[in-house]
């Protein structure tokens, strides 16, 4: 593989050297001081990411913990439901893409699972929600950014339904925590979950839950599955520990991640997010290209997720294109499930600098122009420098 190899697919993204470098140290028992000074270290900045996630800095959670799992963020949704429900609770899951279909598919097989749905792109409709969820039910479930569509969903609103009723509310954040605003006490959130391998640049493996006082109260962990017992987990994270084996390399580099994290800051990681969104879904619009997403009704353009619709000439057989875009050592990705040759999807998430965004987008316009798309590449050059700078 080249060394300017550029990842610009929606998770993993690239790693930073340093970040790699910790993975390399020699391994310890995840029993010593040595693990749980990285585990606290990990755990202290996961808190700082959770609680501190909007563009001014403010707090916006309090109390709450930040738990480390050893596995990715399907492995926390889970667990977050199966934690809640019992076999008769009823969850309602909100689905407009991919994401949102798998929280359903895992309320399936915990709980009575009731289903509020959208056409893969567009809005959720609001008044269908409130018309779902009622007193009798138990937890709700949504995806925030949903990846598969490149759309923001409108968590606010939908938590707000959800505490009218005392429904718990369990949030997928997996793309936008670390890389967009994420309000867990405004928006009513009990539990959200978040993956290392997204905005928080980390090597895939591990994931994170950030779990309100009110969850805690109300996990039965003898209900869920033995691995995903969030009463076992909290218990050894006092102990700066997980209840297994721990993931000790990817623990470590989690730790280094979230401390460039807090240099950083999340209000200007915010912004370069949005700053570098803009960029990329402008300069594609001024090739000539078409958005995907439907923003109609009370969704946003995602900010971490860029998702562009495949010219005539390409849908259905796209892979001259992205053949174009591998041979010049970079990896975007294409549409899942039935959007699988209809869209493209470009990922800004993580520590991409100004050139790599710029690449991404030379990338786009050279790979349209050999597969015999008509684009205007330098238009949209022109257009990716003025969002920049």
């Amino acid at each position: 593989m080249r060394e300017d190899f550029l990842l610009l697919n929606p998770g993993p993204v690239p790693v930073d050297r340093d970040v790699r470098e910790a993975m390399s140290e020699p391994l310890v028992s995840h029993r010593s001081a040595a693990f749980e000074d990285a585990y606290a270290r990990a755990q202290a900045g996961l808190d700082y990411v959770f609680e501190r996630s909007t563009p001014s800095g403010a707090r916006t959670a309090e109390d709450g913990t930040s738990l480390i799992l050893n596995g990715t963020a399907t492995m926390g949704m889970e667990a977050a439901v199966a934690n809640l429900v019992e076999d008769d609770s009823e969850v309602v899951s909100l689905v407009n893409g991919k994401f949102g279909r798998r929280f359903a598919r895992i309320a399936d097989r915990h709980a009575r699972g009731d289903r509020v749905e959208a056409t893969w792109g567009e809005s959720i409709d609001l008044d269908e929600v409130r018309a779902a969820v009622t007193d009798d039910t138990d937890v709700v479930t949504m995806v925030h950014n949903e990846t598969s569509t490149g759309l923001l969903n409108p968590v606010a609103e939908v938590g707000e339904i959800a505490a009218e009723h005392d429904a718990h509310f369990v949030v997928d954040g997996v793309t936008s925590i670390g890389g967009d605003e994420f309000r867990i006490d405004d928006w009513d959130v009990d539990v959200a979950v978040t993956d290392a391998q997204k905005a928080l640049a980390v090597p895939p493996g591990i994931s994170a839950l950030y779990v309100t006082p009110d969850a805690a109260d109300a996990f039965d962990g003898e209900g869920a599955p033995f691995y995903e017992d969030l009463d076992w987990h909290l218990r050894k994270a006092a102990d700066d520990q997980t209840p297994f084996t721990s993931a000790v390399s990817l623990v470590r580099a989690l730790a280094v991640a979230v401390e460039h994290i807090e240099d950083e800051t999340m209000p200007a990681r915010i912004e370069r997010h949005r700053r570098q969104a803009r960029a990329f879904g402008e300069a594609f619009v001024a090739m000539g290209l078409e958005r995907f997403p439907d923003v109609a009704g009370p969704t946003e353009l995602s900010n971490t997720v860029t998702a562009i619709a495949l010219p005539e000439s390409l849908r259905g057989d796209p892979d001259d294109f992205f053949d174009a875009v591998e041979a010049r050592g970079v990896s975007i990705s294409g549409g899942q499930a039935h959007l699988g040759g209809e869209i493209f999807r470009v990922s800004n998430m993580g520590n991409l600098s100004r050139e790599q965004v710029l690449r991404g987008v030379r990338t786009v316009g050279e790979a349209m122009l050999e597969a015999g798309v008509d684009v205007d590449a330098e238009a949209g050059m022109a257009a990716a420098r003025a969002a920049l700078d």
